[in-house]
């Protein structure tokens, strides 16, 4: 009789398996926090590693200039094309708006024609440099999942860093350096993200791949995230698994693709030629019509969902887990330390759930979700579970004709259902000093 029990659930958990994982191995998606699955003891909670889904992060950024009048149009001015000095009939009007380019129009919709952008002042005050620093903050910790890419309505600037910030802006470090000359502006040797491997990946280069050339077709700086991804996941990423696993064993790998702040740093503008023509200033300047940044809220592995309320980017926690990043257990489930989901094993992971602390047990007596009210009970404020009549106990586990000692045949009650023994075996670790481990 057990046996064939057992097989009959083995095959309902088979069944189960595989309508909740009907992604391929490969890919490792963790999209789903927990589902319910049925055991001798019931219903029960199958927790497992999730993340929200990779989305455009630019619509929650808060964007800063600096300097902060750095844009052109107050006061009006006239501005060059870049390949004919002697073409000045553009303006800049920031009191118009059709002639107006504010830092917004770096963010917004791009259709075919014609293009929006912002753009700075021109370069009349050379030789003092021309530099803008443009940050980009969301407030909360996001893990990049593609390319960043910036699209320059003027030429690619002769100098640029782009650097990140993993503390809301207070420290900086370098991400990538972009020159026409990385050695005479950088002092470092130029380099391509091809000229790396999965042991250098995190060095930091200077490229002069995106800063040379000015038609249409090279207005564009990529950050190449997938280029590092393909040292572990392959050229056409199709071996996540291999990535994911990194990640979770490599915490340099794993904050490398993890910022709270991007800034821009503009050095020099786009010259084109050895010297800067000072009879036409006016051809100088920054102008960028695109910033692609994709990626998701960091929720250390605890939740699926990323909100966006009050101006504030916030994870939906699972896992029992709470915080901006689910980097915390909740109150009352304190029962082990807190640690990150982990993507491993491939591809559900592990869900490292927070679970109660031995001294909550009193107060926090059910939940629906790790204790729940058996026989029919139901919970009430977390406090007490209400149970039918013919059941007493904390969760509902005995019969009450047990004590008053009338349990039996003619009681019409018999003993107690299978999973309750389960359960007070649980009950009873619960009372251990040792941590509890599901």
């Amino acid at each position: 009789m057990y046996l064939s029990r057992f097989l009959s659930i083995h095959a309902l958990w088979v069944t189960v398996s595989s309508v909740m994982q009907p992604y391929p191995l490969v890919w490792g998606h963790y999209d789903v926090c927990k589902t319910q699955i049925y055991t001798e003891e019931g219903k029960v909670w199958d927790y497992m590693a999730c993340q929200p889904e990779s989305t455009d992060m630019t619509k929650y950024l808060k964007v800063k200039l600096d300097p902060p009048d750095i844009t052109c149009g107050d006061p009006p001015e006239s501005f060059c094309a870049m390949g004919n000095p002697y073409m000045c009939n553009n303006e800049c009007d920031a009191s118009t708006p059709e002639l107006a380019h504010p830092p917004e129009l770096m963010f917004d919709f791009e259709g075919r024609h014609p293009s929006t952008f912002w753009q700075s002042a021109t370069w009349k005050e050379y030789p003092k440099p021309l530099e803008v620093n443009i940050t980009l903050s969301w407030s909360k910790t996001i893990e990049l999942t593609d390319n960043i890419v910036i699209t320059f309505e003027s030429g690619r600037p002769d100098q640029m860093i782009l650097e990140k910030s993993l503390d809301y802006g207070r420290t900086w470090q370098p991400y990538q350096y972009y020159a026409t000359d990385c050695l005479d502006a950088f002092h470092m040797d130029p380099k391509s993200v091809k000229d790396l491997s999965q042991h250098t990946v995190l060095e930091i280069i200077c490229t002069e791949e995106y800063s040379t050339g000015y038609t249409t077709n090279s207005k564009i700086i990529h950050f190449e995230i997938k280029d590092r991804f393909a040292f572990f996941a392959g050229p056409r990423l199709r071996n996540m698994a291999s990535l994911y696993g990194q990640l979770d064993t490599t915490k340099k790998l794993r904050d490398f693709f993890t910022v709270t702040d991007l800034r821009i740093r503009l050095l020099r503008p786009a010259v084109g030629e050895i010297f800067v023509d000072e009879l036409h200033l006016a051809r100088y300047f920054y102008a960028i019509s695109d910033i692609k940044v994709r990626g998701r809220c960091k929720c250390n592995l605890h939740a699926t969902v990323c909100v966006y309320d009050n101006s504030k980017l916030t994870c939906e926690c699972e896992h029992n887990t709470t915080g901006p990043d689910c980097g915390k257990c909740k109150k009352n489930y304190q029962g082990r330390p807190w640690s990150p989901g982990s993507y491993l094993p491939i591809p559900k992971g592990t869900a490292n759930t927070c679970i109660p602390s031995i001294s909550s047990i009193g107060t926090n007596v059910c939940d629906n979700e790790l204790l729940h009210c058996q026989n029919g009970g139901t919970c009430h404020n977390n406090v007490r579970c209400l149970c039918p009549a013919a059941y007493t106990g904390i969760l509902c586990e005995k019969l009450r004709c047990e004590e008053a000692g009338s349990c039996g045949s003619e009681s019409g009650q018999g003993a107690p259902p299978r999973g309750s023994w389960g359960l007070l075996l649980f009950t009873g670790m619960l009372g251990t000093a040792s941590p509890l481990v599901f």
